[in-house]
């Protein structure tokens, strides 16, 4: 191997070396959960014995400073946030003007959906709550009228945001005073708005805080055991424009996406023009007796159509099955498989008109058995079981017909894989404990150890848990009617409808 040569330019002190002191648990990966190594450290690249609570080095390399073009130095450490994923944290100094800043990086790769995040905030302690602002996301404040767009990563908390918001304003006050005067008094009067509300002043909180990042990697840290409406996140699928604007497609790709579209609502439109002559007179169209029984066994079977990837706009093959519950109604499961990007998705999606009354259904898990009930929570459904402190929001899970020992099973494996990982030890002591007790609950409830209470509100009433005495009444389950409320139809998109 050809030895390279070091630039004659650089004085000895600013020379790339590589530390001969690295250990063999150094060369190791940066993200251990994920099993990557990196086998070829380039020599610019010194690493230091700083490391983090999970043996992560923190590497430094020469770069150039962009304020006065001189050699500054740049330090980077690979690095997990609880419950959440891998970043790169980076940190720049430059000795000649001083010149520092910092940022962060998502180190996994853009998340097949959006997210948004929503907390409120309520009290002084929740503007310590921690924050991953990716440079792709948008923060928004409510109350204040407050948006921060798209900008360089943070890894901040609440406080955090504002404050640099805050200083940012700040500096450019003195020149506003001269030239605008009138902007300078609304600019001091919105900046002492925003310390009273820091100060948690009384009849300020709560304010809503709003973290959306297409590219699904930014996040809003939970806290375990908070009420259900302080704390949200809720996954949605990209637009074609978002995907321009995290460079996943080209603006070409957006027009021909575009004219699949078309063709395939022309398609749609000539298939209801002969479902409507089928009607009209079935047999001039060729079907016969023999092929209603063929219709009704479509039911029976998987069936199997062409579709395009809501990630890479891509053919892919969507598979469809009916299945019905009885006492209840026939629901449609779906699976998506893209073969060009990985892509895959499950859902379950109920059939039939929207019902004019949501529907709150409440069981006694009294027995072990009733673990076995079948259970089918929508993706409009909340879940809440009081006993546990587990609270799903809808939208979490998506939707799913599975057992209620199931149910548990699943939200066991996710919530534990994200914080019980090698990342568990930068816990402080307390939230750990408290995870702990939780997970410990959670695990007795699963296996029947203890009882406890399921509530379901669905207000589309497409949820359901099997009544294991039908057709008599379940003495251990209560199911009621309710009235929407204005926000869960507006949430459903349901004010906008019009069916004159």
């Amino acid at each position: 191997m050809k030895r390279q040569e070091v630039p004659p330019h650089l004085p000895n002190d600013k020379k790339p070396r590589l530390d001969p002191q690295m250990s063999e648990n150094k060369e190791e990966s940066a993200f251990q959960s994920v099993g990557d190594q990196v086998e070829n450290v380039d020599n610019s690249v010194r690493v230091l014995d700083a490391e983090d609570a999970e043996g992560h080095p923190i590497q430094e390399v020469e770069s150039l400073c962009m304020n006065c073009h001189e050699n500054g130095v740049t330090r980077m450490l690979l690095t997990k946030i609880p419950f959440f994923r891998e970043i790169i944290v980076m940190s720049f100094e430059c000795p000649h003007c001083g010149l520092k800043n910092s940022e962060i990086q998502a180190a996994a790769q853009i998340a097949e959906k959006g997210s948004r995040y929503v907390l409120k905030i309520e009290n002084k302690e929740d503007f310590n709550r921690q924050v991953v602002k990716s440079e792709t996301a948008t923060c928004v404040f409510s109350e204040l009228e407050l948006e921060i767009p798209p900008e360089r990563g943070q890894l901040t908390n609440v406080e955090g945001l504002l404050a640099e918001m805050v200083e940012n304003l700040k500096n450019d006050q003195p020149a506003r005073k001269e030239a605008l005067p009138e902007i300078y008094e609304k600019i001091e009067a919105f900046l002492s708005r925003v310390q009273d509300c820091l100060d948690a002043k009384e009849g300020l909180l709560p304010l809503t805080f709003y973290v959306d990042d297409p590219a699904g990697n930014s996040w809003i840290e939970y806290t375990p055991g908070q009420p259900a409406h302080q704390w949200s996140m809720h996954e949605y699928n990209r637009t074609a424009e978002q995907n321009v604007f995290l460079g996943l497609l080209s603006a070409d790709d957006v027009a021909q996406q575009k004219k699949i579209e078309t063709e395939q609502k022309k398609a749609a439109t000539s298939l209801n023009v002969l479902s409507s002559l089928e009607k009209e007179n079935p047999t001039s169209l060729g079907f016969g007796s023999n092929d209603n029984d063929d219709i009704e066994n479509l039911a029976n079977e998987v069936q199997t159509f062409h579709a395009t990837c809501s990630s890479c706009f891509e053919p892919c093959v969507t598979h469809m099955k009916t299945v019905n519950i009885p006492h209840f109604k026939d629901v449609i499961i779906m699976s998506t498989v893209c073969d060009h990007c990985g892509y895959r998705s499950n859902e379950v999606k109920t059939g039939g008109e929207i019902p004019e009354k949501g529907r709150k259904i409440t069981l006694k898990v009294t027995d072990p058995d009733d673990l076995a009930r079948d259970i089918l929570k929508s993706e409009t459904c909340g879940l809440n079981i009081p006993d546990l402190n587990l609270d799903l929001t809808p939208g979490t899970l998506g939707g799913r017909f599975t057992t209620i020992e199931g149910l548990l099973s699943q939200v066991y494996d996710e919530l534990h894989t994200r914080v019980f990982s090698q990342t568990s030890d930068s816990m402080d002591q307390e939230t750990k404990q408290r995870w702990g007790s939780f997970f410990a609950k959670l695990q007795d409830a699963t296996e029947g150890r203890i009882g406890f209470t399921i509530v379901m509100v669905d207000p589309l009433a497409s949820s359901y848990i099997q009544n294991v005495y039908a057709p008599d009444n379940d003495p251990n389950m209560v199911i009621e009617e309710f009235v929407r409320t204005h926000e869960q139809n507006e949430d459903l998109g349901l004010n906008d409808m019009k069916t004159d």
